[in-house]
């Protein structure tokens, strides 16, 4: 019956809580602490009394990954002269983890007072992190253990299987495309989900999105540390996947029946092991009866393939053959990636009654598409940029389990088959189209499709586009690089989840987008001006809208109206400021604010109105009832004047920068009703850059008179970090008659809905029953949130108390194209189109000539209009992305094709 603390470390399985605690309900409150390496382990007390709160371990980030290193190797949080870059390539490889970082770090001490040792240390530290780059896994003994501890736990041989399969081969990948390759042998539905709880594999967070396996660092060397001790020799081994090894392996015609999986990438093998004379030959694989994954890329292989072993994964990049030779389309193949290939024609000569994944992406040479009736169980059809592509026959519409289709820069495809209509399976649920402009739709949906990309078609009405959507539905819509002012109204946005908008120049308006809505991507649609919802609350999870130099009012989270636009009656006590309507203001904070020239603005949030003014010099019409030369003054409410009431409390401050310049500050208001315990943060998404040589005016307007009472003690604060100048502080009340209806009129201005003062502020609640509210929609500090919610509400805000703030709050995060999927084939032609914020010719000139030195590039081309550069040239786009950014320009890739 005491109240105690108990800890429990390492607890791997439920009957270990049994035998220690037993199943009684223990009546105090005591509290139990269990570390483990399980994430489910909620399903353990679903039968117990007890309540459970998950705490999930975050893994170190980059800055404190190299203080932790620092401090073990140097004994100081900095790395010491000369080692600077070696510690941060370390700090990366251990990717966060605190165990690996404290144990390279120790085995890796240096001492500052030994010049000499410190010299000869420098080789050591290179010499340890190439050891640990080495495809052998070179792992410190105490770090294996403890990782091997998770892998040892796991209650299947398959489970372990499995996973030295991923780490392997499947890091990366698609989880369904890895469940469908290796699910008949390894169970591994339910085998990545048990790797999931054991915190040995975790996936990408896509919402709806199609999910990508990913694996750390460290537990990935350990799994192809296990499959490395198997053997000496790498032919006796389960599983090959270095280069120069598996090169070895077949060159010599090494080949065993133990080896299960191999992967060979010809450009990675060590050049002096290459030789013209030895050519690959099919032969090499004769030995290889348990061969079921292989994986090549940019390999050539003579010979037969008449015994050829039963694959179920083959994965040939940049094939040089011209048709699948007969022995290599078994009836044994879940998948076939014959991507980036010089195939012409695909046409099975049988039936491949397991074959689910057929991926021919990137084969530009490809013409036809034949017999598509035999292969009964295909699932996914990948044609992505199949561009010389003209034929797919009709028994594509027969395939009852087809159920993802990308015809993404099918443009003859298109051309050619604007007479005839394609694909109605009766299970598609994704479909992808996009670079052509045919006169009829080819497509008529199923009602089955929820994932319908349509890019890059250029139709500039409903009419135009190249599918019937008769009113679909649908989770995940992208239209983006089309030509249309506003969205068709044909279709059906009530279940949307996801809707990509990105690079549709002439897009103007989006109004009533469904409060389903999760993600919206609005990337460089350079008209954009206005987004609305459904419901006035904001609930977008992701928000994409960089490049949208026209765009000045988002539903729910801001809105920007030029001064000049307004009329003295929407100004109220700030009616002064139409004086100054036409001068300008350097507006910085969100994305919305770059690459374009402000005027004084009235910015719009939570009920709250701000403006900015800089470089007034007469102050004097700046008139206040209260104020201070410092962040802070008090004072209390006075009885309301016969026949007025309290509308609205006006706060001023003036700013300067104390010398310091850079790209983003921090600036807070706070506003306390100390008598009814109410406190409010407001931090603008939008404000003035401050300078050095001139003070910056901050009005605001805060729609609290409901909650104003003769007699309350209110308090206000204006708070910025280190580097910023506060010299005033100053506030006074708005009145305004007190007409009945009007007044009850104005209580309903905000109804329980939206997020604004007066309104429904529950999400942004930091301590329960404490009624503070931070009026933020982004998580600036992270996991030191707590400890700066602390400092500005001068109270003791818990971390579990803050966290329901934090859940709520939105992140504006960018969504480009997936460059690293891209840059896999930059030896190829491409055509990259990016958006970029130019400014003048002078600087265009600049970005072109930089642009132009890169390797690869053919040709660099400006379109200052749609503010658009071209680079045509085997070159790496993420590559030229960065090269733009130098200039400090918003750039970013919208667009990459073949040529």
């Amino acid at each position: 019956m005491k109240k105690v603390l108990i800890i429990l470390d390492d607890i791997v399985e439920d009957n270990e809580l049994d035998a220690l605690l037993g199943t009684k309900a223990f009546y105090t409150q005591s509290k139990i602490i269990i570390t483990t390496r399980r994430l489910d382990i909620c399903a353990w007390f679903r039968s117990r009394s007890w309540r459970c709160r998950v705490h999930k371990l975050e893994l170190l980030n980059d800055g404190e990954s190299l203080t932790l290193l620092s401090y073990h190797a140097f004994g100081s949080k900095i790395p010491m002269e000369g080692f600077k870059d070696l510690a941060f390539e370390l700090a990366q490889y251990c990717e966060g983890n605190p165990l690996a970082l404290k144990v390279l770090g120790s085995s890796l001490f240096v001492s500052a007072k030994d010049t000499w040792t410190r010299n000869s240390m420098i080789e050591v530290w290179r010499s340890r992190k190439n050891s640990l780059n080495s495809f052998k896994g070179d792992l410190d003994s105490k770090v294996q253990g403890v990782l091997k501890k998770s892998f040892d736990s796991l209650p299947l041989s398959s489970h372990r299987e499995l996973f030295l399969h991923i780490a392997c081969f499947f890091v990366g990948e698609y989880e369904n495309d890895v469940v469908a390759i290796l699910d008949d042998d390894y169970h591994a539905n339910f085998g990545i989900m048990t790797l999931i709880n054991r915190c040995l594999l975790t996936v990408s967070t896509g919402g709806i999105l199609p999910r990508k396996l990913i694996m750390h660092q460290l537990l990935q060397d350990m799994g192809r540390k296990i499959v490395y001790e198997e053997s000496k020799d790498p032919a006796k081994r389960s599983r090959v996947w270095h280069n120069d090894e598996s090169y070895r392996v077949l060159i010599g015609s090494h080949g065993s029946d133990t080896i299960e999986g191999l992967a060979l990438d010809m450009q990675k093998v060590d050049q002096r092991m290459r030789s013209e004379a030895l050519a690959l030959k099919t032969g090499s694989f004769a030995k290889m009866d348990k061969l079921r994954w292989l994986q090549l890329k940019n390999v050539e292989l003579t010979g037969s393939y008449k015994n050829f072993p039963e694959l179920r994964w083959l994965c040939w990049h940049r094939c040089h053959l011209q048709m699948i030779p007969s022995g290599l389309m078994m009836s044994s193949l879940v998948a076939i990636d014959m991507s980036y290939g010089e195939l012409k024609k695909f046409e099975p000569p049988m039936v491949l009654s397991s074959l689910k994944i057929l991926n021919l992406k990137g084969c530009q040479k490809l013409v036809s598409i034949r017999n598509l009736d035999r292969l009964p169980k295909l699932e996914t059809l990948i044609l992505w940029y199949c561009t010389g592509l003209t034929d797919v026959c009709k028994t594509i519409g027969g395939l009852k389990s087809l159920a993802k289709v990308n015809l993404t820069g099918c443009k003859k495809l298109c051309k050619a088959s604007s007479n005839k209509k394609y694909v109605k399976p009766e299970r598609l649920k994704a479909l992808r189209i996009g670079g052509g402009t045919p006169k009829e739709p080819l497509f008529s949906l199923p009602m089955s499709l929820k994932y319908l990309y349509i890019g890059y078609c250029e139709f500039e009405y409903n009419n135009d586009l190249c599918v019937e959507f008769n009113a679909r539905s649908f989770f995940y819509l992208s239209l983006r690089g089309n030509l249309f002012e506003s969205l068709p109204n044909n279709i059906n946005l009530q279940m949307l989840r996801v809707l990509n908008l990105n690079s549709c120049p002439n897009l103007k308006s989006i109004v009533c987008l469904p409060n389903t809505l999760e993600n919206l991507y609005t990337h460089w649609c350079t008209s954009l001006e206005k987004i609305t919802f459904q419901s006035a609350r904001f609930s977008l999870k992701k928000f994409g809208y960089d490049g949208c130099f026209k765009l000045s009012e988002i539903q729910g989270l801001l809105k920007l109206v030029p001064i000049a636009s307004l009329d003295e009656s929407d100004l109220g006590n700030m009616k002064w400021i139409k004086a100054y309507e036409d001068q300008k203001v350097d507006l910085v904070g969100d994305v919305i604010t770059k690459g374009r020239i402000w005027h004084i603005q009235m910015l719009y949030e939570y009920g709250i109105r701000s403006t900015f003014l800089q470089g007034i010099k007469d102050k004097s019409m700046m008139s206040f009832e209260y104020t201070a030369s410092s962040l802070f003054l008090s004072f209390h409410v006075p009885l309301c004047p016969e026949k007025r009431r309290i509308q609205a409390l006006n706060i001023t401050t003036l700013y300067r920068s104390s010398g310091e310049d850079k790209d983003y500050w921090l600036l807070f208001a706070k506003i306390s009703n100390r008598t009814k315990g109410l406190t409010w943060v407001y931090n603008p998404e939008v404000y003035c850059k401050p300078r050095v040589d001139q003070d910056v005016v901050w009005l605001s307007n805060w729609p609290i008179g409901n909650i104003l009472e003769a007699g309350d003690e209110v308090n206000v604060s204006i708070i910025g970090e280190e580097g910023l100048v506060i010299s005033v502080c100053g506030a006074s009340i708005e009145y305004t008659d007190d007409g009945g209806v009007e007044q009850e009129e104005n209580k309903e201005n905000y109804t329980k809905e939206e997020e604004v003062i007066g309104g429904d502020l529950s999400e942004f609640e930091v301590k329960k029953g404490g009624r503070y509210y931070y009026l933020c929609r982004h998580d600036f500090f992270r996991s030191r949130t707590s400890h700066w919610l602390n400092y500005i509400f001068d109270d003791t805000i818990n971390y579990s108390e803050s966290e329901g703030w934090r859940k709520t709050r939105q992140s504006i995060s960018f969504n480009g194209p997936d460059l690293k999927l891209i840059k896999d084939s930059y030896h190829t032609k491409l055509k990259v189109e990016l958006g970029v914020s130019f400014n003048g010719e002078t600087e265009i000139e600049k970005i072109e000539k930089a642009v132009s030195s890169l390797m690869g590039v053919e040709s660099v081309s400006t379109h200052r209009d749609k503010r658009r550069l071209v680079v045509i040239g085997y070159v790496d786009p993420e590559e030229v992305e960065t090269c733009v950014r130098k200039f400090e320009k918003m750039a970013m890739v919208l667009l990459i094709s073949y040529m």
